[in-house]
């Protein structure tokens, strides 16, 4: 019996991922939920499991390409399985080489390109259609376009929401869609057109934004004064989705200030008892979500999302916390927060962050969340203006926490102070409730009386 394995979809308002590396070949056996292929996408890094117990029959979707979630990416088969154990089993043989996704662009070849024009750099597709309207593809879509010439304005797509897919590029290219290549440009004087060095593609050979096309000014380019280092796939997702977050909630910033002093004074005189009795560390980190809950619990405003012209209140308190790794940035979930206490906080904090930085997270492990959580302060930083991480409408940023003269009751004092800053979304919260809730949250730390043990 074959069985599918589909492309999952790793997160809220991600349409497509990108197969980063298969780990199993064409005829190799794989045992159920075993890592079969690592994707990435702007929200996680991850290891996808094998959906059935089997042989490895055929990979759809080569490493390095990008498709739309549920596409068929390989082929199990399950009933051989249960041939490979047996004293006569043959290996699956693998595909060959035209069943694998290269093949099925040179079934419909582009006209041929004269020698001249191929050598010009071509102009970046148009970014909106002929309506204004925002085109929508992935950077496969947008590496075949301008390989092929076709203008992406001029294109209907038929996925989802109007997306272009690879489908539509191939379909336009055997259709004769492609344009003729852009002139050559003139070269600075004393240089020909062929000694003229260009910029080497993005990863994937698209550029994701305009905003990163002309980094290097031209004069670099020609004397090579440069480095260009390509972007991971997983880099270029967070720039597209930064991009689209400060283009869609108009971002305003409120500061206020905590003193820590008291959860300091908590936590030395307990994290040793702490890590001993329930064999997990005890950081600051639960303290602020615990902090946070209570603030969202008072202001559900800020714990949101904006659907057209709707607010959706959300009623759970989904908080994800940003985890800082050596090739990125994740925000994995802590489900139910408000039902969780300060240890159970604290074990899902160390066991979420740990297989971020492992690749071992699950899709649902970064989705639905509602409130976001991010600690420059971790690296000495006195406070951040974070963007905020979409369907949200606020993130909560929270400062290194240091000893700094303050005045109490007319007396100078130490105390360990921290800086916290909340961005939020103006279209749904105003600075009257942004600010009661970073009063809320203070509040709360500077009186804390849960215990820890």
């Amino acid at each position: 019996m074959a069985v599918d394995v589909i492309m999952p979809q790793m997160g809220e308002s991600i349409f497509e991922g990108t197969i980063t590396r298969w780990l199993k070949k064409p005829g190799d056996r794989v045992e159920r939920d075993e890592p079969l292929f690592e994707i990435s996408t702007d929200k996680v890094d991850a290891e996808i499991p094998a959906p059935s117990a089997g042989v490895l029959k055929e990979i759809k979707v080569t490493e390095g390409q990008t498709v739309p979630i549920q596409t068929v990416v390989a082929v199990i088969d399950a009933a051989g399985a249960a041939a490979a154990s047996g004293p006569a089993a043959v290996p699956t043989p693998p595909p060959a080489p035209e069943k694998t996704a290269a093949p099925k662009v040179a079934a419909a070849p582009a006209p041929p390109v004269p020698a001249a024009a191929s050598a010009a750099p071509v102009a970046p597709p148009p970014k909106a259609g002929g309506n204004g309207q925002k085109i929508r593809s992935s950077p496969l879509v947008r590496k075949l376009a301008k390989e092929h010439n076709v203008d992406l304005a001029s294109m209907e797509g038929s996925g989802a929401g109007g997306r272009i897919s690879k489908k539509d590029i191939l379909a336009a290219v055997g259709s004769g869609g492609a344009r003729p290549a852009a002139p050559t440009a003139p070269a600075p004087s004393g240089a020909t057109p062929s000694a003229s060095p260009s910029l080497p593609p993005a990863t994937g050979g698209a550029i994701v934004h305009p905003a990163l096309e002309n980094a290097v000014p031209r004069e670099r380019i020609y004397f090579g004064n440069y480095e260009a280092q390509p972007m991971s796939v997983m880099r270029q997702r967070i720039a597209e989705h930064m991009v689209a977050s400060k283009h869609v909630s108009p971002h305003v910033y409120s500061v206020d200030e905590i003193d820590m002093t008291r959860i300091a004074a908590i936590r030395a005189k307990s994290k040793d008892e702490f890590e001993k009795r329930y064999e997990t560390k005890l950081t600051f980190m639960p303290f602020f979500v615990k902090a946070a809950v209570a603030g969202l619990r008072a202001y559900p405003t800020l714990n949101a999302s904006l659907d057209g012209t709707n607010v959706v209140l959300h009623k759970e308190v989904n908080i994800g916390i940003a985890v800082a790794l050596d090739w990125g940035l994740i925000v994995p979930i802590i489900k139910n927060a408000d039902e969780k206490n300060l240890l159970g906080i604290q074990r899902n904090l160390n066991d979420l962050a740990e297989r971020a930085r492992s690749k071992k997270l699950k899709p649902e492990e970064v989705q639905e969340g509602t409130f976001s959580i991010t600690n420059p302060g971790v690296f000495g930083g006195l406070f951040g203006l974070p963007v905020i991480s979409q369907p949200n409408v606020g993130i909560l940023g929270l400062g290194a926490i240091e000893k700094r003269p303050v005045v109490i009751n007319d007396s100078i004092a130490i105390r360990s102070m921290c800086y916290v800053t909340l961005s939020y979304d103006h279209r749904v919260v105003d600075g009257a409730i942004a600010h009661q809730f970073l009063h809320k949250v203070k509040e709360t730390l500077e009186n804390w009386s849960e215990p820890l043990l």
